[in-house]
Parts: structure tokens; sequence; C-alpha cells
């Protein structure tokens, strides 16, 4: 049998046999075949693993130069098979010269592929020990070497090295290549999570920390090296996950307080680093203060960086320490007070009383001298305590102006969309950047567009130009997850004739939008053949999605010229997306359209397009959310979620089923799941529906509703930039924003609020009782909601956020009180007293006469005076 015959029989021992009565040259002439296999079964390639292993094997034995070789083996589509383990490989690249295979494990030793469970590593370390090459030091190689000591993994007897042992230590204290591998770990992104594995440290010997801390202790590694390359690797930065790995590992080494004293510059830069990473720093230094090995000045530099962060833990311990320092010795009270006059400009009131408090304790032993930078500083307390700090420093501070001016950001304006794609590379660059994780969509919606224009135009040249996109990245044709913009890669591949256009909806975890974005991708597909559709109808005009009336009158007379016929989900979208318009000329020129489909833009434009639907507010139970097996459960029926319902949308226009699956009936019943509880919205979602944002909030409620989750907040500033009516589902989209677990998410709410606010289409009230009720039922902390408007309040819009709050105060005040509400309470204050709020507000009147000294009584009394000024 031919060599490719083996292959394609999936026989890899036959491949080696043949392969060894091969002369190179023969080799050589197998490799066009080869080739055009490895194409045809790109897509299949982890259905077949016998084939691909095979075909694995016959590429290295037929590339005879290193570097050829080693791009063959490298191929993604090998990364994760079983064919690194089998005997006929080692076979094959045994048979070579040793310089050949040194090359290819130089080669290969670069790649840090994704996998974490291929076999390539012990393949390469095999090569390495028995070529006696030297031992590859770069990311690729030391990323897999991580990765194979860390667990504890099978080894295919044929294969030479890897270290015995059942844990981590057994395995890291007999492995030669520690003290070489090791240093290079601190010069590796995003590897730290890998040394703060849990499992690791339930073994015996602990995780790699305690590993690396007791062969610092043996001498294998040099402490001092290790201790420093910790701290510049934390200096550095980085994610959560990879500080957090680093961290775990300096504190395994427990530095004397000799050693940590010098490196005190080090560790004062940290307290500008991650939160934890500040805490274990600001732990540092206040210990060497109280061992006296922290020099004058450094106590007043490192409050100078903490009392400006918003942890109000980090700023409430610099504080304490500030106090500490004080008492141990009067004579440091100077530099104390002063000190603790950094906290003036923190936006919290509470925490400006707090370093009041510190003052005023230490003020006299610190002298007058202090007295003329301390009023300096006050010129930014919260008007609260301007009093306050008069008393203390000796000087009537200057009172809030009576003139209040809000600021606001400016009112967006619409970015229009650029033209189409001019050529058949720029359609392959821009797919390329799809693929790559861009998920704009502009991107994508000039891209699939460019498809079907340039197959309509030139397609011998997009499939050219197509080529290298296509041969990076692999079709896998699974439909687990639901439909999403880097599936255009399949309408690129039947582009490029390299496949049949087939289903891109979900099996399983299909959503509305997903699949209505299948609907358009599946029919584009099918639309690549010459002279059937010169271009795509539904492509916006705008950045958001949008679509000018007057463009889609536009494409459609040019349809009817060249006799083209649109598609029924190409033309729904189009409709959902085209902005009403009274244009009389526009209208003229959709009633002279005369194809059916010009004849129903016509009538859409006519009757002012998608009518709105009443949103009607219901409390919902979700119930449990169980995924396709019992280890994918996600059970939340104890949440209690505020949500909208809406009775969907009757239309004399029928649309595509897949669009109006997406208007149609929202209900909440029963112990039905919560909707996108998996699949994470996108901008995309929006592009469906941007003049429609009530529809849009209704439908993604279940997202933004579960607070815990990370992400979805991030479309809040869009769906506040999208137009359309602003109702009950828009303002509780936001209100759950305002409650996100994550701060990101919560000031992505934020810039939703003042959107709103700068256009005019905020309800305050409306937003306030959804607050108000979130708030008492559970779904949203009320500490995550007083960061949210002291971040919003923080821009200059005092009086958007007091609007806000005043409308959420009447039903905070009349129920239990609920944990953290005096910390809203003060920030209502703050703003009520710089926007110059006046009215009192019954609710507000009530509680101040209730007797207790709580920190809800409190600042709401101080809330009852503002309001009552001037009264």
């Amino acid at each position: 049998m031919k060599l490719i015959e083996l292959v394609r029989a999936g026989d890899a021992d036959a491949v080696a046999a043949e392969l060894a009565e091969l002369t190179p040259a023969q080799r050589r002439a197998c490799l066009p075949e080869l080739k055009a296999f490895r194409k045809e079964i790109r897509e299949d390639w982890w259905r077949k693993p016998d084939i691909t292993q095979a075909l694995l094997i016959a590429g290295a034995g037929c590339h005879t130069a290193a570097a050829a070789a080693a791009g063959w083996l490298g191929g993604a589509e090998f990364s994760r098979g079983s064919g690194w383990r089998h005997p006929a490989l080692l076979a094959v690249v045994e048979s070579q010269p040793p310089e050949w295979r040194t090359a290819v494990v130089a080669r290969l030793a670069e790649r840090r592929t994704a996998a974490w469970w291929s076999d390539e590593y012990q393949f390469l370390e095999h090569l390495v020990l028995t070529t006696g090459c030297p031992v590859p030091t770069s990311e690729g190689f030391v990323t897999h070497w991580l990765t194979d000591r860390g667990w504890q993994r099978d080894r295919a007897p044929h294969l030479t090295g890897g270290v015995a042992g059942s844990t981590l230590w057994q395995r890291l204290s007999a492995d030669p290549f520690v003290p070489l591998l090791v240093p290079r770990l601190f010069e590796i992104d995003e590897i730290g999570a890998e040394l703060d594995r849990p499992w690791h440290e339930q073994q015996d010997g602990g995780g790699w920390a305690q590993c690396l801390a007791r062969l610092a202790e043996q001498g294998v590694l040099d402490r001092d090296e290790m201790i420093d390359r910790c701290l510049a690797r934390l200096l550095r930065g980085g994610r959560a996950s990879d500080q957090r790995g680093f961290l775990t590992l300096l504190q395994a080494f427990a530095p004397t307080a000799q050693e940590n004293a010098a490196r005190v510059r080090s560790y004062l830069a940290l307290l500008d680093a991650l939160s934890t990473v500040a805490v274990h720093a600001q732990q540092v230094l206040a210990h060497l203060d109280e061992a006296g090995l922290l020099a004058p000045g450094l106590l007043g530099e490192a409050s100078a960086t903490v009392l400006f962060r918003t942890e109000k833990k980090l700023v409430r311990t610099q504080l304490s320490w500030l106090d500490k320092a004080a008492r141990r010795d009067p004579a440091r009270s100077g530099e104390v007070v002063l000190a603790a006059a950094d906290a003036f400009g923190h936006p919290d009131p509470d925490v400006q009383d707090r370093a009041l408090k510190v003052i005023a304790r230490h003020l006299e032993a610190a002298g007058e001298e202090v007295l003329p930078q301390l009023r300096a500083a006050s010129d930014v307390l919260n008007p609260a305590h301007t009093a306050r700090a008069g008393e203390l420093f000796g000087v009537e501070l200057q009172a809030l102006a009576e003139a209040y001016e809000e600021l606001l950001p400016p009112v967006p304006q619409a970015v229009p969309l650029p033209g189409p794609l001019d050529s058949p590379a720029e359609v392959a660059e821009e797919i390329g950047a799809i693929l790559a994780g861009d998920a704009d969509v502009t991107a994508f919606e000039r891209a699939l567009d460019g498809l079907v224009r340039h197959a309509y135009r030139d397609r011998p040249a997009l499939v050219k130009a197509l080529e290298p996109v296509l041969r990076v990245h692999l079709w896998s044709g699974t439909r687990w997850a639901d439909c999403s913009p880097p599936d255009i890669l399949h309408v690129a591949m039947v582009a490029a004739r390299r496949t049949t256009p087939e289903l891109l909806r979900s099996i399983h975890r299909a959503t509305d939008f997903g699949d209505l974005l299948a609907s358009r991708l599946e029919e584009a597909a099918r639309q690549l053949r010459p002279g059937r559709t010169p271009f795509l109808l539904a492509t916006p005009t705008s950045a958001g999605g949008s679509l000018d009336a007057a463009a889609l009158v536009e494409r459609l007379a040019a349809y009817e010229a060249v006799g083209a016929e649109a598609g029924p989900a190409d033309l729904s979208q189009a409709l959902l997306r085209v902005v009403p318009t009274d244009d009389t000329e526009v209208l003229a020129a959709a009633e002279r359209l005369t194809s059916d489909a010009g004849q129903r833009v016509a009538r859409w434009l006519r009757s002012g397009g998608l009518p709105a639907q009443p949103s009607t507010r219901v409390r919902f139970v979700p119930g449990e959310d169980r995924g396709l097996d019992r280890w994918e459960a996600y059970t939340v029926q104890d949440a209690v979620l505020t949500v909208v319902e809406q009775p969907g949308v009757e239309l004399d226009e029928p649309l595509a089923a897949d669009a109006a699956k997406l208007l149609g009936p929202l209900v909440h019943s029963g112990r039905r799941t919560v909707r996108y509880w998996r699949s994470s919205p996108s901008r995309h979602w929006l592009a469906a529906l941007p003049n429609h944002r009530e529809e849009l909030a209704a439908r993604l409620l279940d997202a933004f509703a579960n607070v815990e989750a990370r992400g979805a907040a991030e479309l809040l500033p869009y769906l506040a930039e999208a137009d359309g009516p602003a109702g009950p589902a828009v303002h509780l989209a936001v209100a759950y924003g305002l409650g996100a677990r994550l701060p990101e998410d919560r000031a992505a709410a934020v810039d939703a609020l003042l959107m709103l606010a700068v256009r005019g289409d905020l309800d305050s009230t409306l937003l306030g009782r959804e607050l108000a009720e979130l708030v008492l039922i559970g779904a949203v902390k009320t500490n995550r909601l007083t960061e949210s408007a002291r971040a919003a309040a923080g821009t200059g819009a005092y009086g958007t956020v007091w609007s806000v709050l005043a409308g959420a105060l009447p039903q905070l005040l009349t129920a239990k009180p609920v944990r953290g509400a005096g910390e809203l309470l003060a920030v209502a204050a703050d703003c009520a007293r710089r926007s110059g709020a006046r009215g009192p507000i019954a609710e507000v009147s009530t509680a101040a006469r209730r007797g207790g000294a709580s920190r809800l009584v409190k600042e709401t009394r101080a809330l009852q005076e503002v309001l009552a000024a001037g009264a």
C-alpha cells in the first residue's frame, strides 16, 4: 500500500514501517498528498484520532528538513492527540541524526500550546535527554515542564525522563531541571496561577510555593534571589490570579524582618499594587515600623499612597497604623497628623471623619507648626466636616458656593459605519481579527457583508485571500456553544469551497439572539454563489447597529436593478435595524420599489416600524438551572428577582422565524430556568435591536440580574446609548448593574446612569424605587450600591445621584433597616448638601426622630439638617 493509503487507514505502525523503506527523496515526494489530506480532514481531526495520529507520524518522517518537520509537528490539530505517545513517532524521529533532532527540539520548545493535557512535553524531554542538547529555557518548554511536574501523569514506557513521586515535593526534590527552570518562571506572563493550585497544597509536602521554599532551605535554589524575583514579579503587576501565585510564593519564603528591611523600597512600591498584594506590603511595613526598622519619613510616604486607595480596609488599617505610631512615640505626632491629612481627599466622608479623629488625638503633641499645612489640606474636605476642621485648625473654611453646576458627560454622537470593504484582502484581514477575539460589531458586519460582496464579484480572488486565515483557524463543526461572531469562519470556509453550508445554531445552549445570528450566517453561506447576492441588506450604517432608512431603500433599488432576491433572515434583520423616518423623499422612494421585499420595506416604514411593547414588572424565583449533566448544576432557587414581562408583538409584516421568536412573549413562570445564565450577552445582541432598548433590556435582564457574574454589565453603557423608550426594563438593568459584584461592572452601570441622565431619559424616581426594592429583597447588596452612588457623585453628578437616592429613601427608611444603609444615607446627605437640595421628605423626617446612635440614625439626622437648611 502507498503511504497515503496507510495514513487513511489510521495504521501508525504500518506508516512507520513504510517510511523506513523509503529514501529521503521518496519521502519528500509524498508530501503533496499528505498536505492535501491534512486539509481534507482539518475540520474532522478530533473525530478521527487514529488517522490524525498516522498523519502526524507520516508528516514527521517525510519532512527531511528539521524546520519543516517541527512546523508539521506543531500543527494545532496534533497538539491534543495521543500521537506523541505512540512508539512509532519516536522510531521515525530517532531515525534522524542527533543534530536534526536537536533542531526540532529547539523549534518545538518555543511553542506554548493551550492544550494543557498534551503529551508533547514528555516527547520533547526524551529528545533533550537522549540527544544531550542544552535544556531549553524557552517560555513554551518551561510552561510545559511546570504543567508536567504539577500533575502525576502516566508516562509512556518508551520515553526517557520524568521524575518519580506521588507528590509534588517528591517530584521536584528529584528533578535536575529545577535550578535551571525555576528562575524562568518569574519571567513568563500569566503563569502565577499554576503556582497556587489548591490540590497541590493538600498533598504531603505542599504545593509549588511550599516546595520551592523547602528547596531554597536545602540550597537547591538561592533564597535571596527567589525573594528578589518574587518582589520584582509583583511589581510588574498583572491579573489577580497571576499575582496571587507569586504572593503565595513570597509568603512561603517568610522573609525575616532584616530581609524585609533591606527591601523596604520594593514594599513601599507594592502599596500601589493589587489589593491583596498591597495588604501584604502594608503588614510588612507596619511590622518593620513597630520593630523600629522603618526610616524616618517612610511612614508618611506609605500613607500618601494608601490613603488615596478606595479599599476601606486598607485605608482604615493605615489610619490605625498612624494612630499607633504616635501613641508609641509622641515625637512622631507631627509626621502622623500631616500623613493623616492625606485622607482629606478620600471620596468617603467616613474616612475623612476617621482622619480628623486621628489628627485631633495627636494635634497637641504635634505642635502649632503643622497648622498651616493642615489648613491647606482642609480645602478638599467634604462640607459635612468643614465646621469640625475649622474648630481644630483655627480657621473658618470657605463655605460651599451657592451656585451649583451639574457635571455630566457629553451627549454621545452616532458613529457612522465605514463603507464596504474594498478588497478580498481587507475581508480576510477583518475575519482574522474577529477570530483573534475582536468583538467589534463594525468589524463583524463589514466582514460578513464583504464575504457575500466579494464572492459575488470575484470568488477566486476571495478564495486566494482567505487561504492564510483558513490555514491557521480550524472549523470544528461542533454546535455545543451558542452561535457567536467567530462562527463567521464557517461562512469563510464555504466561500473558499472547503465545506458546504450547515446549521450553526447550538443544540444545547442556544439563545434567541444566537439563533438569529445563526440564521443570518447560514443564509449568507447559502448565498455565496456568483450572480446571486451582490451584498447584504442588514449591514448597519452606524457603529451601534442601526440602519438608515435611505440606505436600505437604496440597497433594495440596487437589488431590483440586478434581479437579486433578498434573503428572509437578512431582510428581517434589516427591518429590525432600520431607523423610522418621516422624510417624504425616502418614503416616496420606498413606495417606488417593485419587488416583494421593497414593498414590505415601504409598508414597514409607512407604519413607523417595530412598535414598542409595554413592560410589566413581576417578582420571579428562577428555580434551578441544570446543565447538561449532574456536574453542571447552578442552584439559584433561593434567589428572588424583579424582572419584566412583555406580551410580544403581532406584526402585519411577517418576519423570519428566528427574528419573530426574538420578539415573542416574554413570560416568567414556574421554575423556568434563567435563560442566559450560561451565555454571556455581547454587543452583537444589542445590534440586533438597536432602536428598541426596552425590548433588549427585558430580554437581557436574566443576565444583568446575575449580579455575582462577570461581564454582563459591561453592555449597560451601550444599552443606554441605544434608541427607543427607556422604561422599567432599562431602569431595572441599570439598577442591577449598580449592585454588581465586580467594580468594573459597577463602573459600567455608573456610565449608563450618567448616559441616561445626559440624554434626558433618566426617570430618577423609578430608578430609586427599583433600587430600594432590589435591596429589600436581597437582590442587591447595599455596600455595592453605595460604592456605585459614590463613584457617580464623584464625577460631579451630585444632583443626579441625589435625585435617584431620594426616590429610594422612602422605601428604605420605612422597612426594617438593612445592613449598610447608614453609609448609603451618608452619600445621599453629601449629594444633597453639594447640589443644594432642599425640602422635606416625610420618611426622612420620621426616621430622624427615632432614638438611638446607630450610623443609620446619625446619617438620617444629618440628611434632615441639610434638607431643612434655609427653611
